[in-house]
């Protein structure tokens, strides 16, 4: 489910019957419960906004899912061969790395329709004799 900017994801109690989620991608803990669809929905959008409004309060930013920036340790030689191809392109380190991921993760899934099966030919022996000539 996403709210806000939010991500929060929900899980089943089978004993109790209850639903209880959680927001997630924050170091600060959200948490959220109900008993039916529609009750989890709001709880996720009051446990967002009680937050939210909770960082007014105390005069604080809220904390946001992730901020863009992430280190990232490889090995030198791929790091001077990702560094080359991205002078070659005459772009930033940055751009090709966010470019090679985009082209990874964003990418749509691949159609999984089932192809039509091709035709086959019958063999002579299986035609019909009024598909043969006399």
């Amino acid at each position: 489910m996403k709210y806000k900017g939010y991500t929060g994801i929900v899980e089943l109690d089978e004993e109790s019957g209850t639903l209880f989620g959680r927001v997630i991608g924050l170091r600060d803990v959200i948490t959220f419960q109900g008993e039916s669809v529609a009750e989890i929905v709001q709880a996720f959008h009051d446990s967002v906004d009680d937050y939210l409004e909770f960082c007014v309060q105390r005069g604080e930013s809220p904390e946001k899912p992730y901020s863009g920036q992430f280190v990232l340790r490889i090995d030198p030689s791929l790091h001077r061969e990702i560094a080359s191809a991205a002078e070659a392109q005459d772009v930033s380190l940055n751009s090709l790395v966010e470019s090679a991921l985009k082209k990874t993760f964003l990418t749509p899934a691949p159609d999984v329709t089932p192809k039509t099966p091709r035709a086959t030919k019958t063999p002579k022996t299986q035609q019909s004799n009024k598909t043969r000539k006399q």
